[in-house]
C-alpha cells in the first residue's frame, strides 16, 4: 500500500468507490453537489460541468436518433430493390427469354445498395459528420417551422 497516489490512480479508486455507492440505489442532485464540496469542486464548477454533461446527453441521444433514420432508411431501400427487382426477374422470366436485362438492373442497383449500406454503418469520419449537421439542421429547421405555425395558428385562433 502507499500513501501517495498518481492522478488517473486516485480517479479510478474514486470511480469504483462511487460506482459502488451508486449500485446501492439512486442519487441525488444534492447528494451529489455535497460529494462535489467534499473533493473541493464549487458549486460554479459543478453547474458548469453538468450543463456540459447535459448537452453531451443531448448530442448523443441526437446521434443514436440520426442513426436509427440512416438504418430506416436503408431498411426501406433495401425493401424497395427486393419487391421492385422480384418484379423484374419475373417479368424477364415471363417474356419467355432467359434472365438478361433484368440481372443487370438487379446488380448495378445492388451496388448503390451496398455503397449506401456501407455509408450507413460509417459513423466516424467526415462524411458523418456533415451528414450528421446537415440532418441536425434540417431537424432544428423543421421543429422552428413547426413552432411557427403553431404561433401563427394560436395567433389566429386568439383573433376569432
Amino acid at each position: 500500500m502507499t500513501d501517495i497516489y498518481e492522478q488517473e490512480e486516485a480517479q479510478e479508486i474514486l470511480k469504483i468507490a462511487f460506482t459502488r455507492q451508486i449500485d446501492r440505489g439512486e442519487i441525488s442532485k444534492t447528494q451529489l453537489l455535497e460529494i462535489a464540496a467534499e473533493l473541493g469542486i464549487s458549486p460554479e464548477e459543478f453547474q458548469s460541468a453538468e450543463q456540459e454533461w447535459l448537452i453531451q446527453q443531448g448530442e448523443a441521444r441526437e446521434r443514436r436518433a440520426f442513426t436509427a433514420y440512416r438504418q430506416n432508411r436503408l431498411q426501406r431501400n433495401v425493401a424497395k430493390y427486393g419487391i421492385v427487382n422480384t418484379f423484374l426477374v419475373l417479368l424477364d422470366l415471363l417474356t419467355g427469354s432467359p434472365l438478361d436485362w433484368s440481372l443487370y438492373v438487379a446488380l448495378i442497383w445492388g451496388l448503390f445498395i451496398a455503397l449506401n449500406a456501407w455509408k450507413t454503418y460509417q459513423t466516424n469520419g467526415e462524411d458523418y459528420e456533415r451528414a450528421f449537421q446537415r440532418w441536425r439542421l434540417r431537424q432544428q429547421m423543421g421543429r422552428s417551422l413547426k413552432n411557427l405555425s403553431n404561433r401563427w395558428l394560436k395567433g389566429l385562433s386568439n383573433l376569432s
